[in-house]
């Protein structure tokens, strides 16, 4: 079987935000595919499209209430089979997002299931005796609230992990798998090349009567007895050339090997753990040294046997140039260096590659996320003020990277003709691709160097990880090294420059640089000095 994705750059596309042709004020499958040149100029392999199907849009598409088609404000399903005839000829694939774990309350399965427990959908969903007062338990879902909504027509409650409007699948039942199982395999025959797997770790639950020690989502995250549920789609992915990426969180890194292995489930999973957060609620940033010691250690374990997906950032995160970076072209290069070149299939978000930075919010009129604003209320409700609970929810909200594609320096970024679904960023009359495609020191430019060096060299896809530097507080530094050769990267990803001190080993070797992001690289040495965002890659002389 093809392991084609081990050498492969995926790009992850918003397309409410991506670009809107028809001009309406939100993204588009035309717009993707006007842009197909603008992907292939950049160098990726893959597209992972968040959802486009059919959907109420209360989680922005995540609630689906028909798996076979596309919601009008994307197009049609003749556009999506365009797109992906027109992205196989220009030699990019297509990975569509799988939401199984749950459904939108306005799916025919749900409607049916709520007219009455004698209903035969009635078991495609997750009920329980109740009353309004007294719910099955006190579990809490990942929105905020109960996991438990109470149906006054027939005294029982049906459970959901995300909001209320997104009702849990009974993965129990074999007649729900069988119905994903087919959807499935319609959209593989229809030639897509691979899923992302939503929230695929929470599909099976604990019993109603599991008691919670200290992780309120224990009952849902990765629960024994998914294993016949993963086997069983394993068996579908296998007869298809194609790549599957899961979200899984509650997998650990350790457990990540058996999900991801030769014969695991899925080829690689996304894992939440590297967003360590540090810092008072509305001014967090993320903690270095805890982001690099995640980093490492799912580099370290899953080694030679699983395979990691890497990313910094996605639509369910604030921009990295922002929590990471000082929103300098320099901090974002240095970024893109430090994870690129990390051994597993590497995932650029749109404008990412430009480093687009945070939307600074001020109201919750322009917030979207349906999670921000559950958050907000519970803050007015516990006593804090409008202000400052616009600035503790605004800080991290996922709508951060969120806001329309910045293309151009004209009127709403280039994105749209017309006011679009979320405010441009004000950044974008100088921050925008069309300007950075003329600029071979850009962020964009840095952007398609590293790719091509990922793709010349196959010792990024095949050789092994070692982390140097391991407790440097502001410095991610390491090798990455075959039978043969080895590769050092080394980056300083803070606002303060800072000395290091190499291993002996690594300085007696004669490098030659190979990648950098300023002007000034001195030599190779036992004691080096770095100022503020370097990123050096030297390649070993033999």
């Amino acid at each position: 079987m093809s392991r084609w994705w081990k050498n492969a750059v995926g790009y992850q596309i918003y397309p409410r935000s991506f670009r809107d042709a028809n001009h309406d004020g939100i993204g588009d499958l035309q717009g993707i595919i006007e842009k197909l040149p603008y992907l292939q100029s950049l160098g990726v392999d893959f597209i992972w499209l968040n959802p486009v199907y059919a959907s109420p849009n209360v989680d922005n598409g995540y609630d689906i209430s028909d798996y076979q088609d596309i919601h009008p404000d994307f197009g049609t399903m003749a556009d999506f089979e365009e797109l992906l005839g027109k992205a196989h000829a220009a030699g990019i694939k297509i990975i569509m997002d799988l939401v199984v774990n749950h459904t939108s309350d306005q799916h025919p399965w749900f409607l049916e299931a709520k007219k009455g427990k004698d209903n035969p959908y009635r078991d495609y969903y997750l009920w329980a005796d109740a009353t309004e007062n007294k719910l099955p338990n006190a579990w809490q879902s990942f929105f905020g609230g109960s996991t438990w909504t109470y149906d006054d027509n027939s005294g029982q409650a049906y459970f959901h992990v995300f909001a209320p409007e997104q009702p849990d699948l009974n993965w129990k039942n074999p007649q729900v798998r069988e119905e994903i199982y087919r959807m499935i395999r319609w959209w593989l025959d229809l030639g897509i090349d691979g899923f992302r797997l939503d929230a695929i770790s929470h599909i099976q639950k604990e019993p109603w009567d599991f008691r919670i020690t200290d992780n309120p989502w224990a009952p849902f995250m990765n629960v024994t007895g998914i294993e016949v549920y993963m086997q069983e789609l394993k068996e579908i992915f296998d007869a298809y050339p194609i790549m599957t990426v899961g979200e899984a969180s509650g997998v650990s890194s350790k457990k990540a090997v058996h999900w991801t292995k030769e014969d695991g489930y899925l080829n690689m999973i996304f894992e939440l753990e590297h967003n360590v957060r540090e810092g008072q609620p509305g001014a967090e940033q993320l903690n270095l040294l805890g982001f690099k010691k995640v980093l490492s250690r799912w580099q370290k374990d899953l080694g030679s046997n699983g395979w990691n997906a890497l990313y910094v950032e996605n639509h369910d995160n604030p921009r990295i140039a922002s929590i990471l970076g000082d929103e300098s072209p320099k901090s974002a290069k240095a970024i893109a260096t430090m994870y690129m070149l990390l051994k597993g299939t590497p995932f650029i978000y749109q404008g990412q590659e430009i480093g687009m930075t945070n939307f600074a919010f001020e109201s919750m009129d322009q917030v979207d996320a349906q999670d921000s604003h559950n958050l907000y209320r519970i803050l007015l409700d516990s006593g804090s003020s409008p202000e400052e609970a616009l600035r503790n929810v605004t800080h991290w909200t996922r709508d951060h990277s969120r806001t329309p594609l910045q293309w151009e320096g004209g009127m709403f970024g280039g994105f749209s003709e017309l006011l679009p679904w979320m405010a441009v960023n004000s950044n974008a009359s100088h921050l925008n691709i069309a300007e950075q495609e003329k600029d071979e020191q850009s962020v964009l430019s840095h952007y398609k160097q590293l790719i091509r060096l990922r793709k010349k060299q196959s010792l990024f896809s095949e050789s092994a990880f070692e982390l140097i530097l391991k407790n440097h507080p502001q410095v991610f530094a390491y090798l990455r090294k075959s039978d043969t050769k080895q590769v050092l990267v080394l980056t300083n990803l803070s606002r303060k420059p800072c000395q290091i001190d190499l291993p002996t080993r690594v300085a007696n070797k004669k490098w030659q640089l190979l990648s950098t992001n300023t002007a000034d690289v001195p030599a190779v040495a036992k004691r080096l000095q770095m100022q503020p965002y370097d990123a050096w890659v030297f390649e070993e002389i033999i």
